[in-house]
């Protein structure tokens, strides 16, 4: 942010407050141009009302005049020939450099059409490397521009990834993607949602795959961020802003996750020195702002009572108020802004922590991050910093512990309702703890749609009508348990799949494969799969002579199908511990990371933007 734009925002806000438009007469005539005798007097007018030099006002409010006469021209255009006109500012974060470019497309026009002129103006060979923004969206190739809501003369931000990177971001987006998507599949072996003290949260699948797939994108951005690069951030928390969307509102509103996304969307425009998206930024702290006012108090009150004025939520609140005074800066709010990064100021100064206190910590062998929040829960006390590490592990494992027979309840009902209609795992705990059978359990809370109450009235008074309702077990397929124990699992997991999946085949292969405990154990088996189909899947005349002695020889070319379908499965399994690995790898063990945030640019930018609201 320099001098330079600090004047032209003071110049539009003044020009706005007098209705004064630089493209029409006195100031400009159409056949004339732009009167200069006009153009100075007015320069000197301003330039003492708002304390600027008359030569940099007058240089402000002609280059003002040049862009509401390129709009005006735009529009024409538009009118005339269907063609809109795009400002769009295209960054890089990595070198800290950005470039304004005008792009022309029409709006009946794909999102593809788009990608390929901007493609064309920055020299790029593939249009999908280029991901254009508008409104806090990634525009959609498949879609009319006029359908996403552009309008001539907008103004769009792009993302490339800097010189020659934009085929690396656009492939490492689209393999995190997947990566995601795979994990988020996974039936919660990889990835499983709990709070911040390490309760368990069961949803719906349908639900609880989408939020997982937009919580595991924002870990991800998160990672990027932690990094520094911003660019790559901001598209994936875009894509888990859209997954969240898809997502139940009423759960989204009861946890901080959607608000700290909005406030890292907003840190990320910021980062990347983007003020095209001003509207959205507004859009997105105010969601943020409302969240935190529900879950902490409206002026924050709630958490300060519980946990004190320098508890670790503070750095969150403390970025929301820095951003929002950068927002009203730019809006030429100036009182608003004054008020804001001088609360932002306070909070600063009271969560610093001191460097030799945490070097004490990590010397100790705690993480920077664990020992950083902790210091700033107990107001620098080292002594009192270690007491709330240990505090603060102890409460985690204990909810974890505890929470580990309902875990087991919440696996064994996915497995044994797979595709069928939900059933909530708290529900049937908790009935089961009451004494009730859990066939019995499961029936009536279908029947209820989960109401606990009409539950346990149906197994207080309808027991036995529920029992006699109960779908009929068929025993277990004798020729399928075969199959299973040749393919290397063992009998009693064999029993137990064909029982849960009652007799499919292929199901019961997926419950085995997802039972194994380490990529090791599933390894061992994929390689005894494929070896015993290559010991009897016949290749030539002389096939079956060869393997005359083996024991196996009778199978039948359906099961050495069946094994050929495992084998797939299998590989498809060991693709998923690949994918968690490459998740993984850049993620943090600590569930309390979000809150670390070192305010180190924090601090840089307020200074910066209080040094010019004095000028």
């Amino acid at each position: 942010m320099s001098q330079i734009d600090n004047t032209f925002i003071k110049l539009r806000a003044r020009l706005r407050e007098r209705d004064i438009k630089l493209w029409e007469e006195p100031y400009y005539f159409d056949g004339v141009g732009s009167i200069e005798s006009e153009m100075d007097h007015l320069a000197r007018d301003l330039s003492g009302e708002l304390g600027i030099s008359t030569s940099d006002c007058r240089c402000a409010l002609a280059e003002l005049q040049d862009s509401a006469l390129r709009k005006l021209a735009a529009r024409r255009e538009f009118n005339d020939t269907g063609l809109a006109t795009f400002n769009v500012r295209c960054v890089d974060s990595k070198c800290g450099t950005w470039q304004m470019m005008e792009i022309k497309c029409s709006l009946s026009g794909l999102g593809s059409d788009l990608q390929k002129e901007v493609a064309k103006k920055l020299n790029l060979s593939d249009a999908s490397h280029v991901k254009c923004i508008s409104g806090g969206r990634i525009i959609n190739g498949l879609r009319t521009l006029a359908s996403q809501g552009l309008k001539t003369n907008q103004q769009l931000m792009v993302v490339v990834g800097g010189e020659n990177k934009g085929q690396e971001l656009h492939e490492r987006i689209q393999r995190i993607r997947a990566d995601v998507e795979i994990v988020a599949n996974a039936d919660h072996r990889f990835m499983k949602m709990e709070d911040q003290d390490g309760r368990p949260i069961f949803l719906p699948p349908d639900e609880n795959r989408s939020l997982l797939m937009a919580l595991g994108m924002y870990e991800i951005a998160r990672a990027a961020m932690r990094k520094e690069n911003y660019d790559e951030a901001l598209l994936l928390l875009l894509e888990a802003d859209e997954l969240f969307s898809q997502c139940n509102s009423k759960f989204l509103e009861a946890v901080d996750n959607y608000a700290l996304l909005n406030l890292d969307i907003v840190w990320c425009y910021l980062c990347l020195k983007n003020i095209t998206q001003l509207p959205d930024a507004q859009r997105r702290l105010d969601i943020c702002e409302r969240s935190f006012h529900k879950s902490y108090g409206e002026q924050f009150n709630r958490l300060y009572a519980i946990r004190g004025t320098s508890c670790p939520e503070r750095a969150l609140i403390m970025r929301l108020h820095l951003l929002q005074g950068v927002l009203f800066f730019h809006q030429n709010r100036r009182d608003e802004s004054y008020e804001r990064l001088e609360e932002a100021a306070k909070a600063l100064d009271e969560l610093k922590v001191d460097d030799n206190a945490l070097l004490t910590l990590v010397e100790m062998g705690f993480e920077e991050s664990d020992a950083r929040l902790a210091l700033r829960s107990s107001a620098g006390n080292v002594d009192r910093a270690l007491q709330f590490i240990q505090e603060r592990r102890e409460k985690v494992g204990e909810e974890r512990r505890n929470s580990a027979p309902l875990r087991k309840v919440n696996q064994e009902m996915r497995e044994a309702n797979s595709g069928r209609e939900w059933v909530d795992p708290r529900s049937v705990f908790r009935l089961m703890e009451m004494g009730y059978e859990r066939c019995l359990v499961v029936e009536a809370l279908k029947r209820t749609k989960n109401n606990l109450e009409r539950s346990v009235d149906l197994l207080q008074r309808h027991s036995d009508e529920l029992r006699a309702n109960l779908p009929a077990v068929p025993p277990i397929d004798e020729s399928l348990l075969s199959t299973l124990l040749q393919l290397g699992f063992q009998a009693p997991s064999a029993r137990a799949a064909l029982e849960t999946t009652e007799n499919n085949f292929r199901k019961s292969v997926e419950f085995l494969l997802k039972s194994f405990v380490n990529e090791s154990e599933l390894l061992a088996v994929v390689e005894a799969m494929t070896k015993l189909l290559e010991d009897h899947r016949p290749s030539g005349s002389n096939r079956a002579t060869s393997n005359s002695s083996t024991p196996f020889l009778n199978l039948s070319v359906s099961k050495l199908n069946f094994i050929e379908s495992a084998i797939g499965m299998a590989k498809s399994e060991m693709e998923s511990y690949n994918a968690f690995k490459r998740f993984n790898e850049n993620l943090s063990d600590n569930s309390s990371n979000y809150l670390d945030l070192p305010l180190v640019q924090e601090e840089q930018i307020l200074n910066e933007y209080r040094h010019l609201l004095e000028r």
